[in-house]
């Protein structure tokens, strides 16, 4: 595979994935990179920015200034570490509404399949299993080292 190809595939899949996320949760728009950070903070609240970072894969001067922003708003809450005061540890904050903070958790299966799928109802569910495993498989990958 060529690395422009990825790079549309990844493009087109962010879309898909940002336009369901806001019809699915009713959720105002919000850049992608906002709704990584967020959806990784509901995920491992405590983390620290290099926690956030090393996860999402986005620069961590970028997750520490969109923490900084969703801290203003009363997205999220941070806290300095205790056991290391360089280190700041972020949780979504206690007063966002449940839809906005389950954003990430919308089902996009429909989205994707009417962007990609055959119409072929077996063919259809194997290449939904075959993203999650993907999917799976890359974060995994991503996290681990």
């Amino acid at each position: 595979m060529k690395a422009h190809d990825l790079f549309v595939l990844g493009r087109e899949l962010t879309k898909i994935a940002e336009a369901a996320m806001r019809e699915g949760a009713g959720a105002p728009a919000t850049p992608a990179g906002l709704r990584l950070i967020m959806a990784d903070v509901r995920a491992e609240p405590g983390s620290t920015i290099g926690d956030i970072a090393t996860r999402t894969g986005l620069p961590q001067s970028y997750v520490s200034e969109s923490v900084a922003r969703l801290r203003d708003r009363g997205v999220v809450e941070t806290w300095t570490d205790p056991a290391d005061r360089r280190r700041t540890r972020v949780r979504i904050g206690a007063e966002i509404p449940h839809a906005v903070a389950k954003a990430g958790a919308v089902t996009v299966d429909k989205a994707l399949l009417a962007a990609g799928g055959t119409g072929e109802r077996d063919r259809d569910r194997a290449l939904l299993k075959e993203l999650a495993a993907l999917a799976q498989r890359l974060t995994r990958h991503r996290t681990d080292s």
